[in-house]
């Protein structure tokens, strides 16, 4: 039972991003034959808009990627995201060759104050990378990694994807966090914060961003980094969204070498309560170079669940054997596949199977401890289901995460040891309603031990929950949102949403 796994990457967005530049523009311009009229689409407030077939026109022959509309090939392939129950149209979908496109296409929305939604590995929970009626820029043909081994940067575009910043890292001796799941998108991850196998070592994802390139709701294109606009710098990383399409990231990178210990031991579930003991008395004091996660789940169709706990041990070989010999006295598991194994290989050993195949839902939260309360709650109340799957886990913090100012970025959760996550999944033919009612009332259980939750899983959430989630930074991005999108042309994210 894996906790939260992804299904793979489109194939069609694949084949595109390796058009030669000839069939790209070909396919482009077939593209821009099929505007046959004029399109009705919304604005960022919902407002009916009719965008005039010669503007949309225009807008087709100023890209050198390609503008799809409903009907045209590749669509419905790009409008989707990886959750199944996310079912939206956008008026019109730009898939940017280069930045030049992106600015085109913010420019295009800004005039007309659409509803802008920005798309790049699809895995936003909650839909955000995809709307209904108004313009989605999907990434999926703008992606690239390159690394300089000299200075230990690496150079991503926007739309990458996290197995691609791993590889060409990794073929040089070096690595950054980058998530758990390769066909993560670099750029959602990172802005809302970056978890992943390495972050207890060297921080989040987004405090290894050493600079970007982005382009804001004026459709200019700003780098941003400590020196130059250093409010924006601050502003994206953790702000998700708020300011802008991020059209390349510099990394710093850190020697590590390839090989090390992981990979997930498998529990029944009658051993809940003694494997979720010993991880809420451990993970405060693990070392910074274990990460560790655990998870207890069932799937639909079955009452049957098992406990899982997943980890990444990345410091020196001879400190392995003394951290796991105290997680195997927990007693014995199903199955044990703790390895020397690649790093790139662990990075995506999670990338096979995806419970996003279902219907599902998420419910989240960040602790700042874990008392033996929080142990008797979850233990009493996971319950499975033949009708739903459950899955409660939690993914750790801590380490050089907790090192950080709170204030030294946007993302203000620093104290957290672990994220905390429900999640219910079904059928996807089923109807959700009664299955969100349900994680939404076990939810309420949680909600005394919980401290904030993480903007990349943001789903309903009020303008007031969005201040108190930014724990002090929110009137500093506030200022940031005015200067750099007074419109809130950027909104389908943790908005922030300007004062002028």
């Amino acid at each position: 039972m894996k906790r939260r796994h992804f299904i793979q990457s489109s194939v069609a967005a694949a084949v595109a991003a390796s058009l030669p530049t000839t069939q790209a523009m070909a396919a482009a311009l077939a593209a821009m034959s099929e505007v046959t009229g004029d399109v009705n689409a919304v604005t960022g407030n919902g407002t009916q808009v009719t965008l005039e077939m010669a503007s949309v026109k225009e807008l087709g022959e100023s890209l050198r990627g390609r503008l799809l509309l409903p009907g045209t090939g590749g669509y419905d392939t790009a409008r989707r995201v990886l959750n199944p129950t996310i079912d939206k149209h956008p008026a019109l979908i730009v898939q940017p060759s280069g930045t030049a496109d992106i600015m085109n296409a913010v420019t295009f929305a800004r005039e007309r104050e659409l509803l802008v939604a920005v798309k790049c590995g699809g895995h936003s929970f909650s839909g955000k990378s995809t709307c209904e009626g108004g313009m989605q820029i999907d990434l999926s043909s703008f992606r690239s990694a390159r690394v300089d081994p000299e200075n230990r940067t690496a150079y991503v575009a926007g739309g990458s994807l996290l197995g691609e910043l791993d590889h060409e890292a990794m073929a040089q001796g070096l690595v950054t966090t980058a998530g758990t799941v390769s066909h993560t998108g670099v750029g959602g991850l990172t802005l809302g914060g970056g978890f992943g196998r390495l972050a207890r070592r060297f921080g989040l994802a987004l405090d290894n961003v050493t600079g970007v390139d982005i382009v804001t709701a004026d459709g200019k294109l700003v780098h941003a980094n400590d020196s130059e606009h250093p409010d924006l710098f601050w502003g994206v990383r953790g702000g998700g969204g708020n300011f802008g399409v991020v059209t390349s990231f510099e990394f710093q990178l850190h020697p590590m070498q390839r090989t090390v210990i992981g990979g997930d031991i498998v529990y029944p579930l009658d051993k809940l309560k003694d494997v979720l003991s010993f991880y809420a008395d451990y993970i405060a004091e693990a070392p910074d170079d274990l990460y560790l996660d655990f998870g207890v789940a069932s799937k639909p169709g079955t009452t049957d669940g098992a406990v899982l706990l997943s980890s990444c041990y990345s410091g020196p070989e001879s400190g392995a054997e003394k951290i796991y010999a105290q997680i195997r006295k927990i007693g014995a598991p199903i199955n044990d596949g703790t390895q020397a194994i690649d790093y790139v290989a662990l990075q995506r050993s999670w990338d096979d199977s995806d419970p996003r195949n279902t219907g599902s839902y998420l419910k989240s939260g960040f602790i700042n401890e874990f008392p033996d309360q929080l142990v008797s709650t979850i233990v009493q109340n996971y319950k499975t289901f033949n009708e739903r799957g459950t899955t409660m886990f939690f993914q750790h913090s801590g380490g050089a995460i907790a090192r950080v100012p709170t204030d030294a970025t946007a993302f203000a959760h620093r104290k957290s040891i672990a994220n905390m996550f429900a999640v219910v999944d079904w059928p996807v033919a089923e109807r959700r309603d009664t299955h969100v009612q349900y994680v939404k009332e076990y939810w309420k259980d949680f909600e005394p031990f919980i401290d904030g939750w993480y903007t990349n899983e943001v789903d309903d959430h009020t303008a007031k929950t969005v201040n108190r989630n930014y724990q002090g930074n929110y009137e500093r991005m506030v200022k940031v949102k005015n200067q750099y999108d007074p419109t809130n042309l950027f909104r389908l994210n943790a908005n922030v949403k300007p004062s002028v």
